[in-house]
C-alpha cells in the first residue's frame, strides 16, 4: 500500500480549483487495485457539495488524477472533509 498525505488542489469540471489538504492510500480489493481518500479544502466553496464525477487532483510535482466525490461531511462550521475515489493510475 503506497500512501499520500500533504497539499493537493481539487480541479471541478468547469475549470474552478481548490486548494487543501489530501490524505490518499492505493488499496487491493477483490483483485482490483484502487485508490481513493479524503480531501479537506482550505475554504468552502459553492461548487463542492453538487461535486461528483469529471474532477481531478493534483498533487505537488503536476502528478494528476481523475476523482469522484463520493461523500461530503461537514466539519466544524466552515470546514468540510470530503471522501474520494479514484480511477486510472494513482498520482503518488
Amino acid at each position: 500500500m503506497t500512501t499520500y498525505s500533504g497539499p493537493a488542489r481539487l480541479t471541478f469540471a468547469g475549470g474552478d480549483k481548490v486548494s487543501g489538504m489530501a490524505s490518499l492510500s492505493t488499496h487491493q480489493r477483490g483483485g482490483v487495485a484502487g485508490w481513493g481518500g479524503t480531501f479537506r479544502p482550505d475554504q468552502t466553496h459553492a461548487d463542492i457539495r453538487d461535486a461528483g464525477e469529471g474532477l481531478s487532483l493534483e498533487l505537488p510535482y503536476d502528478q494528476i488524477g481523475s476523482v469522484s466525490v463520493t461523500g461530503v461531511r461537514k466539519l466544524l462550521a466552515t470546514q468540510m472533509l470530503l471522501t474520494l475515489t479514484g480511477s486510472g493510475p494513482a498520482p503518488f
